[in-house]
């Protein structure tokens, strides 16, 4: 039997990543783990440049409608003004705190944590450029299994002007803060960001190429949140796109497909993720790859060279920082047994709920209206939007949308939408129900919880759409 330096050798120090290893060193095999750069810290996108900075810079958006709504409740005085430096501080020493959490994590169950770039050798060699004390040291660890879970990156498109474009990870620090910000994109990172910079006080405009943004999504959510967003303030432009890009010395002058041009202080192109793969040594070790360079891999995570596996957004399946947790903890149980007394897990990828973070927010599980009568065939729509309760005194506008898709043969519910505050909250309980399989009986038979928004899920007795075949 040939001798490895260790069991199991991750490459990238994300979610999926960590997961693994800290799982996999807790089951007390021996764990390596290169962080591969690029995000700032271990966590990976999610924790420096992601998930977590994003909800605490939409958490401080929120504060200058919620001052000005407080008026309504007998609340006077002018509102306070945002001090953009102080919440990056606050927001850099958090991700450091998580950073050290993580760190203290890993060393805690045993894993070796080397800070560098990582590449395939062959099948079982990995070597690592090693930083210690300014200088790199180059070094060579063999495991018996190699998992790849290097994540993606912001793409952006080759233009005239490409220099002057930001991505999402440049957002959290910019100085100075953008008193006019153009948003290129109309996936949930770019209508997050425009939902947010609108919020902190940026005079922005999106541009999408499509008829609508949020691509995948159910359609009556995609536009009723269009519409939520453009009351905010935000100037979304549909089937519109860039031309070119240059500086002047009034601010970056953007010129549009069609004719006509903006000028703004900052461009932030959020126009999709590719797979982090780039100098891994796939090429070398001769591992496929499909689109964009996705690392292709069978239902347990394993690519064609048996021993690596691959898992998260650089496998460019579903992109979202729990499935990459939960498929960590499925490979850790195939390669090494589960926890002792428990079963293995396994993974499913139907009704995964998901939230965004516009203004309002978008929570939603299971099938949007028009996959839902693909697949299922005869579909009946609930359906309920309105005013919430607070905005009756606060003077707001915002309206609330949410949709029930119910399976006619067997009464199941198999899609759920939400747009309004706090849906990614109330949707997370609702997918539990999902999962288990709960009918549209068991939802009117479940009791609400008054006054609240999420007591309408168990509340809806109409349907608003007659059953139809796809």
């Amino acid at each position: 039997m040939p001798s490895f330096d260790f069991d199991l050798f991750v490459i990238g120090a994300g979610s999926g990543g960590v997961r693994a290893a800290r799982m996999a060193a807790q089951r007390g095999v021996r764990v390596g783990l290169a962080e591969v750069g690029g995000t700032g810290g271990l966590g990976g996108t999610c924790v420096n440049v992601g998930c977590i900075p994003k909800k605490l810079y939409s958490y401080a958006a929120h504060f200058a409608e919620s001052f000005e709504e407080s008026h309504g409740f007998g609340w006077e005085g002018d509102a306070p003004k945002l001090n953009w430096a102080t919440l990056k501080a606050n927001r850099a020493r958090e991700i450091t705190r998580l950073n050290g959490v993580y760190l203290q994590l890993l060393s805690g169950t045993g894993v070796q944590v080397l800070n560098g770039y990582a590449r395939l050798l062959d099948a079982h060699t990995v070597e690592v450029d090693v930083s210690a004390d300014g200088r790199i040291d180059q070094q060579r660890f063999t495991a018996k299994h190699i998992l790849i879970a290097t994540g993606g990156k912001p793409h952006v498109p080759h233009m005239t002007g490409r220099e002057h474009v930001l991505t999402s990870n440049d957002m959290f620090d910019l100085d100075p803060f953008p008193a006019r910000l153009l948003v290129v994109g109309g996936g949930y990172i770019a209508c997050e960001f425009a939902s947010i910079f609108n919020g902190l006080g940026s005079r922005v405009t999106q541009l999408y190429r499509g008829e609508q943004v949020l691509r995948g999504f159910d359609d009556e959510v995609r536009h009723f949140v269009a519409a939520e967003m453009r009351k905010t303030g935000v100037d979304l432009r549909l089937n519109a796109g860039v031309l070119a890009i240059h500086r002047t010395p009034q601010g970056l002058e953007v010129n549009l497909e069609g004719g006509g041009a903006v000028t703004v202080d900052a461009v932030l192109y959020a126009t999709g993720r590719v797979p982090n793969v780039q100098g891994l040594g796939l090429d070398t070790v001769g591992v496929c790859q499909g689109a964009e360079g996705a690392v292709v891999v069978n239902d347990a995570y394993q690519t064609n060279v048996p021993s690596i596996y691959a898992l998260g957004d650089v496998t460019a399946r579903v992109q979202l920082t729990p499935v990459a947790l939960g498929e960590a903890m499925v490979l850790v149980d195939h390669l090494f047994g589960p926890v002792a007394g428990k079963a293995a897990r396994n993974m499913s990828y139907e009704f995964i709920p998901t939230a965004v973070f516009t203004h309002p927010n978008i929570g939603t599980v299971g099938y949007s209206e028009a996959d839902a009568r693909k697949r299922f065939g005869r579909v009946t729509v609930y359906r309920s939007e309105f005013r919430a309760l607070k905005h009756t005194l606060s003077g707001s506008t915002e309206r609330t949308l949410m949709k029930l898709l119910v399976e006619d043969a067997t009464d199941r519910v198999v899609g759920l939408h939400m747009v309004g505050p706090d849906a990614g909250e109330i949707v997370q309980g609702f997918a539990v129900a999902m999962k288990a399989g709960a009918t549209k009986a068991i939802f009117d038979s479940t009791i609400g919880i008054h006054p609240t928004a999420a007591e309408e899920f168990v509340t809806m007795r109409e349907p608003v759409a007659t059953s139809a075949k796809s």
